[in-house]
């Protein structure tokens, strides 16, 4: 779950004819224009946040600071963010979104292990400089979590957030009922695997690339679960 991914948005339906399509776009346009404003600066304030959390402490760190340095206004901050923990919240759910964009872009004759194999090579590498930077603001950040109860929590409600996309898009790849027992298994299964993954290398001294990097762990991770992420969630369905 690491990386920061970029934030989609989706316009408003247009009018049934000519006219009112072009009016429909021209007022989706706006909203959508904001809604991606509101995320580039939400993403601007974690990572001030992660950046003031890892020199200063997390404790010795006020919202004030942090909006502060991301150059807005307190009362700004707290629009976005109701406490100093949740402002770091956008680059945990930035890895979880670009590991399920992965599953989801995976070639489509791929069975479900295959897929998520192929996701982790992608979501979890290092190989790209901004993607192994992200990888080192969630370990400095998973690492402030074991002393912090809130930040725990942010980072626990991700991973719930992050396992329900996951189960939507197996759903679409498989056609299995996304409220069926296989696939909430299976999306289960594959997200505690990569999760587990994330927060052992976090709490190691091991780069990012190699045998004991995320990519590395969350692959032998999801071999020893084969058995439960079935390439056919439906099979299990009564």
């Amino acid at each position: 779950m690491a990386g920061v991914a970029g934030v989609s948005d989706s316009g408003g339906p247009g009018g049934t004819s000519g006219t009112g399509s072009a009016q429909g776009a021209a007022e989706a346009a706006p909203a959508s224009l904001t809604e991606r404003r509101k995320a580039a600066t939400r993403l601007d304030i974690a990572r001030t946040a992660a950046e003031l959390f890892t020199e200063r402490g997390l404790r010795a760190t006020r919202a004030e600071d942090i909006a502060r340095g991301a150059g807005i206004a307190p009362r700004t901050f707290y629009r976005y963010f109701p406490t100093k923990e949740e402002s770091v919240a956008p680059l945990f759910a930035a890895g979880a979104q670009l590991w399920a964009e992965a599953v989801r872009e995976a070639p489509a004759g791929l069975p479900v292990p295959q897929a998520l194999r192929h996701a982790v090579e992608r979501a979890l590498t290092a190989d790209d400089p901004e993607n192994a930077a992200s990888l080192e603001w969630i370990r400095a950040l998973l690492r402030m979590a074991d002393e912090s109860p809130a930040l725990r929590a942010v980072w626990a409600d991700t991973s719930r957030v992050s396992e329900t996309t996951l189960r939507a898009i197996l759903a679409e790849r498989t056609g299995a009922d996304p409220g069926g027992l296989g696939l909430r298994l299976a999306a289960g299964v594959a997200s505690t695997a990569v999760r587990v993954a994330v927060e052992t290398w976090a709490a190691s001294d091991a780069p990012a690339a190699g045998p004991g990097g995320p990519a590395a762990l969350a692959l032998t991770c999801l071999s020893a679960l084969d058995g439960a992420v079935d390439s056919s969630p439906a099979a299990m369905e009564p």
